[in-house]
């Protein structure tokens, strides 16, 4: 029972270590459940309704009650031809208490406030689950990348590595010259040069995307040979007034602004009167001085006024605070806008010359590949040097690289412009996974 107990703890144990990642909805549940970024800004929500309910409580009645006992002892002195007295009697005292706020602007446009930082938290929030959809392609895919770029390399390894065995073959044979030999050689140390740079690239991606989802893939889906690629149709100008109107990061910019303008607002309805509704009662059994009890009951009912006369400038300076602090948020909006007007134009015009780069990529593999074979029979028959055979087949393998590239470039660069004019969604993830398969098929 113990062995069977050990087994199974161990599987458990290694199953969890090498959880597989296999396709990007996985790795994006993963990175969905663990990102911290998105925790803290869906806490930053709850922040924003506790802050607003604070707010609309001090607008509401406001009650307390209090209770007081003691022990009171009185000592009469005497007179010359008297004695003194001493008495002793308990006392209590209650009371309780209701305000309610008749005229106070500055909470009124506090909760206002509250109301809308509440909502430039919802933004941030979108944006943060946004940003998480996006880091999940652009990590998946950089993996992708960099795996393939290593299989490139090693595959162009083994290839020159065999023509390295029959040149010398042929050398010994006193078929070919010496500087046949050294030319493959010199090609086989730049090309293991180019894996070792490769591998660390692998890492570097590999890292990245653990880091996002806390666990590590051992093996990703690979993209699809046949995946139509289109182009993003309409006019730039129309895509950019999408994002300045829909993008999550600018809305929540907009209701950061319109939170500052609150604040002015507080801060000037500092300024103005306050009126509020009191009503208090006190139940008090305390004696005093020579009556051995004076139980009151009290029953009061006012309006008070107050009104702001001066404060030092406090009030002042707390105005001023508030509109510089509104003056910032304007700058980060606009700042923040120019970014996004860049991040569209830029995402839409690389998406589409990435589908004008894949056909192009494609068309130039195909004649790298032909090339290539026609430099083998040239230097089968004499005609060419080793030199330029090798040349062509690092061309081929370039293609190769550049097409597989163009293909990644797309997909972030579509994910990057959809982020941008605020419509990603997990249905956009949903798709690009539809253009994934697993290795072998």
């Amino acid at each position: 029972m113990n062995i069977f107990r050990y087994w199974s703890a161990l599987i458990i144990l290694a199953w969890t270590q090498t959880a597989i990642a296999e396709d990007l909805l996985t790795v994006y549940q993963q990175a969905l459940q663990s990102d911290p970024q998105l925790n803290s800004a869906e806490a930053k929500i709850e922040i924003g309704a506790a802050q607003k309910g604070q707010a609309f409580g001090q607008m509401l009645p406001q009650v307390s009650a209090g209770g007081n006992w003691s022990k009171n002892n009185t000592t009469v002195v005497g007179s010359s031809n008297s004695q003194g007295s001493k008495r002793r009697y308990p006392g209590t005292r209650y009371n309780i208490s209701l305000s309610q706020t008749l005229i106070d602007f500055s909470k009124f446009w506090e909760w206002r406030r509250t109301a809308k930082v509440e909502d430039q938290y919802a933004a941030e929030a979108v944006e943060a689950h946004n940003l998480l959809i996006f880091n999940v392609v652009e990590r998946y895919f950089n993996e992708l990348q960099t795996e393939d770029q290593l299989n490139f390399v090693k595959t162009e390894k083994q290839s020159v590595q065999k023509q390295l065995e029959q040149i010398q073959k042929q050398y010994a044979k006193q078929l070919l010259k010496v500087t046949d030999v050294y030319a493959v050689e010199a090609r086989l140390d730049q090309i293991s040069a180019d894996e070792i740079l490769a591998e660390s690239q692998r890492v570097t991606a590999r890292e990245s995307l653990r880091e996002l989802t806390g666990v590590s893939p051992s093996e990703l889906y690979q993209l699809r040979a046949q995946v139509d690629y289109q182009e993003i149709q309409g006019d730039v100008q129309q895509w950019i007034e999408m994002a300045q109107s829909q993008n999550s990061a600018l809305t929540a910019r907009q209701r950061a602004i319109e939170a500052a303008e609150d604040n002015v607002t507080v801060q000037k309805s500092k300024y103005l009167p306050v009126v509020d509704l009191q009503l208090t009662y006190y139940d008090t059994d305390i004696g005093y001085q020579s009556a051995q009890t004076n139980h009151q009951q009290t029953s009061v009912a006012a309006i008070n006024v107050n009104v702001p006369l001066f404060s030092g400038g406090t009030t002042t300076h707390q105005m001023f605070e508030a509109q510089h602090s509104l003056q910032i948020s304007k700058n980060d909006n606009e700042a923040a806008t120019r970014a996004i007007i860049k991040e569209t134009s830029d995402a839409f015009l690389s998406a589409n010359a990435d589908v004008r780069h894949i056909k192009a990529a494609q068309k130039a593999l195909e004649s790298a590949g032909k090339s290539r074979e026609a430099m083998e029979r040239g230097y089968h028959y004499g005609v060419v040097t080793i030199s330029d055979v090798l040349k062509e087949q690092q061309n081929e393998f370039l293609a190769k690289r550049d097409f597989a590239q163009a293909k990644y470039s797309y997909i972030k660069n579509r994910v990057r412009f959809l982020r941008a004019v605020g419509s990603l969604a997990e249905e956009n993830l949903q798709e690009v996974n539809s253009w994934l398969e697993a290795k072998g098929k």
